[in-house]
This record gives structure tokens, C-alpha cells and sequence, in this order.
């Protein structure tokens, strides 16, 4: 029996969480799921966003699958998203980007994965008011931190028969923090000859992606790039809807969706559910459940596919609940 600790959410969280567990469950996968609160349920139970509970839990467990909560802008409590992260030392960001048949998008041939430092940088928080009118926020780049993402992107582009890595910089700028990733990442490629290297700042990539995504493989970024990047990346294939993340560490690891918590749409039933079921598709795997993975992966291609049960953001008209029981049908 392997324990999960469960986290909900906020906005559409519950939604497509519950729809996830269900599609999982529905493999004959035993896990047992134990539910903790974090974000606004959490603050109004326990007086805090992040309660110390819900780190007992996922310190005791080492997995999690975690529904998206709201980050308020400018305003509110500090991210969730970035103090679990932090916390919990889960410093590689994972994210497949890979076009699935069926769903709409002007590109045909994207398979790529992002890896995204995760604890560093701007979102490091290192932040100062220096007068009424002048704010100024630290950027943080350490050779520990470097070294790690790198030396994960590297292995993970190994493991999973990857050909290529791409670091992602702006050192031509920023010269010394950029410039210590990049001079980190031109000697950890050298520990990998078998894989193909090459460095690209980070405005080029962007304008890369939207004209020659099928060039690249794996992309290994700092963690403002890399979030910014992900979302870009989401585009190409058809949306934040479909992709998949996952926040690791070095014996803890947390899977969620791409997307944010979409409050505009909570509780009307219309969510897509298909990233958080995919994380929990790289989560089975994680654990070793690679069959009931690709059982699920199967399904929702399927179900994507064939354009019956698709949610409004997908071009159809039907329910998140219609949409997990399609791709349990396929089973």
C-alpha cells in the first residue's frame, strides 16, 4: 500500500483533484490517500495557508498530488506553491510538454521537457523597500543550485533516451548571476558526452519555440525563465489544460498541473482535468506503477482523440465529470 498525501486546493483545485483520484483509483492502484488543506481553506481552518500538518504529511509520505491554489497578485499571503518548494528542498521543476493527437494546435511535432530550478533566484523572495518609490528584489543564483538542476537535467535526458540539453540563460545581461548557471552548465555537459549541449538566451528561445519548437528536447532553466517558458511552452500543445509538472526533490516529490487555480470558472464543473491526471500519471511512475500510467495515458489520448467528451476549453460543451468518466470507460 503506498500513502499519498492528497491536496485539494483552491478555485477549480477540488474539481479536477477528485477527478484525478477517481481515474486513478478506477486503475486497481492501492493507495491510500491522506486528504490536508493548504491556501484559503487552510487559512481559514488553521489560521495559516500552509499549516504544519500538511509538511508533516508529505514528510511522512515522500508523495504528493496537489491541486493548483490561488497566488494573489501584489497582495494577500505568500505563495504556497513557492514556500512548499522551498521548505521541502524540491529544487527540479519537471515539465513534459508533448503535443497529443487530437486536440487543436498549429503545431504537430512538440516533445519536449522543461526542467526548472525550483528554490532559487527572484523567487528566492529576497525582496527590500528601499523608499515609498523604490523597490528592489535579489536575484539568487548559487553554484549548489546550479550543480543540482544541471546535473538532473542531464541525468533525466540520459534515463529517458533524451539526445539533447539546452541551458537557457540571459548572461549576455546579467553576467555574473546568469553568468554562474551558464559556467555551471558548460561543465556538467562535460560529464555527459553521450548528450548533445547547447545554450540559448532565453528572448531567442522564445521566439524559437513559436517558429522550430521541434528542434529542442530538454530545456534547463532558471526558475523565473522556466516558469515563464512552461506556460509558453503549454501554448504550443493547446493549453494549460493539458500539461503535467512535477516538483522533486531529493526523497520528497509533489505532482500538479501546470495551471493556476482559474477562480473565474471554480465550481461550474467546466475545468479540464487532463494535467492534473497526467501528474498523476508521472506520479504512478514515480512509484513504480508505470502499467496503470500508461493505462491512463492511453485513455486520455483516446478521449482526446475522439472529441466526445471534451471540456469548453477544448472546443466541446461537456463537464469535467463527463470527461473523467469517458477515460475511465476506456479502461
Amino acid at each position: 500500500m503506498i500513502h499519498v498525501t492528497l491536496i485539494p486546493g483552491d478555485g477549480i483545485g477540488p474539481e479536477v483533484i477528485y477527478g484525478a483520484k477517481a481515474v486513478i483509483d478506477a486503475t486497481g492502484v492501492k493507495i491510500n490517500w491522506e486528504e490536508v488543506e493548504v491556501g484559503q481553506k487552510a487559512l481559514a481552518l488553521y489560521k495559516s495557508p500552509l499549516p504544519d500538518l500538511v509538511i508533516a504529511s508529505i514528510k511522512k509520505n515522500k508523495i504528493a498530488l496537489k491541486g493548483p491554489v490561488t497566488t494573489y497578485v501584489a497582495e494577500g499571503f505568500k505563495s504556497v506553491n513557492v514556500d512548499l518548494r522551498k521548505t521541502l528542498d524540491l529544487y527540479a521543476n519537471l515539465r513534459p510538454v508533448k503535443k497529443i493527437k487530437g486536440v487543436k494546435s498549429r503545431y504537430e511535432e512538440v516533445d519536449l521537457v522543461i526542467v526548472r530550478e525550483n528554490t532559487e533566484d527572484l523567487y528566492a523572495g529576497i525582496e527590500y523597500e528601499i523608499s515609498p518609490d523604490i523597490a528592489q528584489s535579489i536575484k539568487l543564483i548559487t553554484r549548489k543550485g546550479s550543480e543540482r538542476i544541471l546535473h538532473y537535467a542531464f541525468s533525466y535526458a540520459v534515463n529517458h533516451g533524451r539526445r539533447k540539453v539546452t541551458a537557457v540563460h540571459k548572461a549576455n545581461i546579467m553576467k555574473l548571476s546568469d553568468g554562474l548557471f551558464l559556467k555551471v552548465a558548460r561543465e556538467v555537459s562535460k560529464e555527459f558526452p553521450q548528450i548533445e549541449y547547447s545554450e540559448e538566451i532565453v528572448d531567442a528561445l522564445c521566439m524559437n519555440l513559436v517558429t522550430k519548437p521541434e528542434t529542442y528536447d530538454v530545456l534547463v532553466l532558471p526558475n523565473l525563465y522556466g516558469d515563464i517558458v512552461s506556460d509558453l511552452g503549454a501554448g504550443l500543445v493547446g493549453g494549460l489544460g493539458l500539461v503535467p509538472g512535477g516538483n522533486i526533490g531529493e526523497d520528497i516529490a509533489i505532482f500538479e498541473a501546470v495551471h493556476g487555480s482559474a477562480p473565474n470558472i471554480a465550481g461550474l464543473g467546466v475545468a479540464n482535468p487532463t494535467g492534473v491526471i497526467l501528474s498523476g500519471c508521472m506520479m504512478l511512475r514515480h512509484i513504480g506503477e508505470d502499467e496503470k500510467a500508461k493505462i491512463i495515458e492511453n485513455a486520455v489520448e483516446e478521449v482526446l482523440q475522439e472529441g466526445i467528451a471534451l471540456t469548453p476549453d477544448l472546443g466541446g460543451d461537456s463537464t469535467t465529470k463527463d470527461f473523467i468518466n469517458r477515460v475511465i470507460q476506456k479502461f
